[in-house]
């Protein structure tokens, strides 16, 4: 089957481009061996004055390169001969004689953006789902098929940075205004501007403007200018790195290399580097991260899934109505917001319509459609409308009681099939199910907090929980935009479970004398977005007090030396950030400033730091053990969910691939050895899981790639 249908209107052709049994088109082999085809053709065809390039697709023109392709190839040679099989074409058409415009609504991404760039003529739809990015930095990559070239070239060089450098979207009216695109229209019109583009260029009546500023023209018209540019991006980089992923630096390398030495010696440098970066270990394991997210969308058993059209969410508080906004948002579920009172309720609502006003002012949708959105949550302090809910999600607190009373009152207002799901980060469903009429529609759906922003939904089953439930609660994860990993039941399930220790050894690291600020950066620099003591902060010191008590009877029994710290601090009126009293003192103005007061309660304000790489094992290994366990224990079904689950609900380094990738490539024995010389010194905390004293015997890896 083909990837390309073509048919001509008014002496164009019009490409459409749609990949046969994909949601989605891909940049790949076929579709640049058949494009090259038709360039042989439109070339020699003198009835055709030039082509338009369209999509099939629903809201998709191009989501980007075709990673299968890149995991095919393993040596820095071929993925480098990746790069320039992709330049050959895009060079061709930016070359080409006769006019190409591309007509994109939906998502370009990626390949598809730079194969946007290469054409002479670009409209878009005035969508919202119209959305541009250059992601190939969360892979571990630069943009391989001359996004480094021809983006700066567009664009000015310091935004082109700045998209490059994070794998930011930049959405219509952004693009229109940067040069991007040089036309914005309804998506009925974008296949009939594009002719037109094409008709124009054609005729000479077309002139690309330079839409830079002034200053943006004045820094990078001059060496000294672009220095001090590139001198700035690679500070910043730095320090937001750590030195630990190596794309960034090297995006910033090949801007400065073709701006110096031209477009063509530029893409030959990109081809270079982009190969030596597809080989690294980091963007191995963020390729394959990339993998795993796609993997955690697909529901399993999704013929058992029943259909949800109305959500309630018990509790409008930060967590509920965050729940609330994805189910609006993205899911496009209608969704009762309940709490006690109808100004609690009010509230919970304005906080949706803040973020969704803020897409109004940013030009990313329409007042209509924000009204729309808005109008989808309702909310309520009685239990009136609840026969027709279909699930019902609560966040209320941390009460094992006041949980258990709920899905009794739950049940007394709902109709036979609503699913109850409880948000709790290490409560046991099976205890909360206690009770219930109809256990078997009881099960966990854990968020994390900020809901919008955090991609992970972590599911937990209990024994009694039907299929259809699970099915039904993970499909519902995923039209709120999550990543989903379905656990059993037990305390702290596998994201808090795995949490706690690490935590716990913080503190106890505290009390050995470590500084708070000093426990912050080394665990930054092994590559977590937020140290431990600022992640107790958020988290809360009453949170982590509740989920210590809820852990201390499993790992006690393991003979773990537990820290009873949080209860300490909660009597004394230490909460973190929810009451600017924690590890730090927040105050509204200023930044954020280590609370010394805390240390009276880890040995007084005497200090001293241990070595940065036995702390910084001390903690991860405390982690990376845990998940271990939790996989002998059958909490999580594979070492894939649980690195899944600690890098985007704990914020366990991508590029070190996860706790199961990490063993792996360290070496099972090597991680063993390690536990074990810290169980001989520190106690039996650090006593490594059955499965990994197997694994290190038999030589055995948790991947068989």
């Amino acid at each position: 089957m083909s990837y390309l249908n073509i048919t001509h209107k008014n002496s164009v052709a019009i490409i459409t481009l749609d990949l046969p049994g994909e949601k989605v088109n891909k940049l790949n082999e076929s579709l640049m061996d058949e494009f090259s085809d038709f360039l042989d053709k439109l070339e020699s065809n003198d009835d055709l004055i030039g082509a338009v390039l369209i999509s099939g697709k629903e809201d998709n023109f191009i989501a980007g390169a075709d990673i299968d392709m890149f995991q095919e190839r393993d040596t820095v040679e071929e993925i480098e001969q990746l790069s320039k099989d992709g330049h050959q074409i895009l060079n061709r058409i930016a070359d080409f004689p006769k006019p190409i415009a591309v007509a994109v609504h939906g998502s370009c991404m990626g390949g598809g953006l730079e194969l946007l760039l290469a054409c002479h003529y670009r409209v878009c739809s005035d969508s919202s789902k119209t959305v541009f990015a250059l992601p190939e930095v969360k892979l571990g990559l630069l943009p391989g098929t001359g996004g480094t070239q021809r983006l700066p070239r567009t664009i000015s060089l310091q935004k082109a940075l700045t998209y490059m450098l994070t794998g930011k979207n930049i959405y219509t009216r952004q693009a229109k205004r940067m040069g991007l695109v040089d036309e914005v229209t309804h998506k009925d019109a974008i296949e009939k501007a594009a002719i037109k583009g094409v008709r124009k260029i054609a005729d000479g009546k077309f002139d690309r403007k330079d839409k830079r500023s002034f200053v943006e023209k004045l820094l990078e018209g001059n060496p000294i200018g672009r220095k001090v540019i590139f001198s700035q991006a690679r500070k910043k980089t730095a320090g937001q790195t750590k030195g630990n992923y190596p794309a960034p630096p090297k995006i910033i390398d090949a801007v400065e290399y073709g701006l110096k030495n031209g477009i063509e010696k530029g893409l030959e440098n990109e081809s270079r580097l982009f190969g030596e970066l597809g080989a690294t270990r980091e963007s191995r394991n963020l390729v394959n991260l990339f993998f795993g997210m796609n993997a955690s969308r697909k529901v399993p058993h999704k013929e058992k899934a029943r259909d949800v059209s109305k959500i309630c969410v018990l509790g409008a508080g930060l967590m509920g109505s965050g729940i609330a906004d994805v189910s609006v948002n993205k899911g496009e579920y209608r969704v009762l917001l309940k709490d006690q009172t109808i100004e609690k309720a009010a509230q919970g609502e304005k906080e949706i319509w803040k973020p969704l006003n803020k897409k109004v002012q940013k030009g990313i949708i329409s007042e209509f459609e924000r009204d729309r959105l808005a109008s989808m949550v309702t909310g309520v302090d009685s239990y009136d409308g609840f026969e027709a809910v279909d699930l019902v999600i609560e966040a209320v607190f941390e009460d094992l009681e006041l949980k258990k009373s709920i899905v009794r009152e739950i049940e007394k207002k709902t109709a036979d099939h609503c699913i109850f799901a409880s948000n709790t980060s290490s409560l046991p469903i099976s205890e909360i199910a206690k009770g219930a009429q109809n256990p078997e529609n009881v099960i966990g759906m854990h968020y994390f907090s900020p809901v919008q922003k955090m991609p992970l939904l972590e599911i937990i089953t209990t024994e009694q929980t039907a299929d259809w439930v699970t099915a039904t609660a993970f499909r519902v994860g995923v039209n709120q935009g999550k990543n989903v990993i379905v656990v059993k039941d037990g305390p702290g399930f596998y994201t808090t479970r795995i949490l706690a220790p690490y935590m716990n050894e913080g503190l106890l690291l505290l009390e050995e004398g470590a500084e708070i600020e000093y426990m912050d950066t080394i665990m930054k620099d092994f590559g977590f977005p937020v140290g431990p003591m600022a992640l107790f902060d958020e988290v809360g010191i009453d949170v982590g007090a509740h989920v210590a008590e809820t852990m201390a009877p499993m790992f006690k029994e393991r003979g773990m030396k537990y820290n009873n710290k949080a209860e300490e601090l909660l009597e004394d009126e230490y909460r973190g950030r929810k009451n600017k009293r924690g590890m730090y003192k927040y105050a509204d103005s200023k930044k954020k400033e280590v609370n010394t007061d805390i240390y009276a309660h880890f040995g007084g304000s005497e200090r001293k730091n241990p070595d940065k790489e036995t702390a910084q094992q001390r903690m991860a290994l405390m982690m990376i053990n845990e998940a271990a366990w939790c996989l002998q224990d059958e909490i999580i079904k594979n070492p894939a969910d649980g690195d899944l689950g600690a890098i985007l609900g704990l914020g366990f380094p991508p590029f070190l691939g996860g706790p199961f990738r990490y063993i792996d490539q360290e070496g099972v024995k090597h991680i063993t050895d390690r536990l074990k010389a810290f169980a001989g010194e520190l106690g039996p905390r650090f006593e490594p899981a059955g499965i990994l004293v197997e694994y290190a015997k038999k030589g055995k890896k948790f991947y068989n790639e």
